[in-house]
């Protein structure tokens, strides 16, 4: 017999940094489950990429965040993997072109869910999204799915 598979998640920036940068309660249950193996969290170099780049604005200064310790993290909990070419998906497409990458990485390994607090993906979670079988929800909606135990 087989052990269970692990669930895969994509995580965009947004939910990142509630998670690494602002300690939000909310974020904790996927931070343990992350931490102790009960889920994947899966990106891209181009996921990566973007947060670097977003930890080095001048809004998050009042937090005097550690971007060292954020990408320590990012590195020992993150299965990076190369991003699908071409596009898996011309029916389900982002308003935000920048949130695509979310979207294409989520259907290309077959994600558990993609997280996210950005509007535009949210939009997607309704029908559209489960028709290619994804779920895209929030990671307060996530934690709540699961009894709030992270798995």
């Amino acid at each position: 017999m087989s052990a269970p598979r692990v669930p895969a998640l994509v995580l965009d920036t947004n939910i990142l940094l509630d998670w690494l940068v602002f300690d939000d309660p909310s974020a904790r249950p996927l931070g343990a489950a992350v931490r102790a193996g009960r889920c994947r969290w899966v990106a891209t170099r181009a996921m990566r990429d973007e947060l670097e780049h977003v930890l080095t604005r001048d809004t998050f200064d009042p937090w005097s965040v550690d971007r060292a310790r954020v990408l320590t993290v990012w590195d020992g909990h993150c299965e990076l993997v190369d991003a699908a070419v071409p596009p898996l998906s011309l029916a389900l497409r982002c308003s935000d072109p920048d949130d695509q990458k979310f979207l294409e990485l989520a259907l290309q390994i077959r994600a558990s869910a993609l997280l996210s607090r950005d509007r535009a993906l949210l939009k997607l979670a309704g029908k559209a999204a489960r028709r290619h079988g994804l779920v895209i929800q929030t990671g307060t909606a996530w934690a709540a799915s699961l009894g709030g135990e992270g798995l």
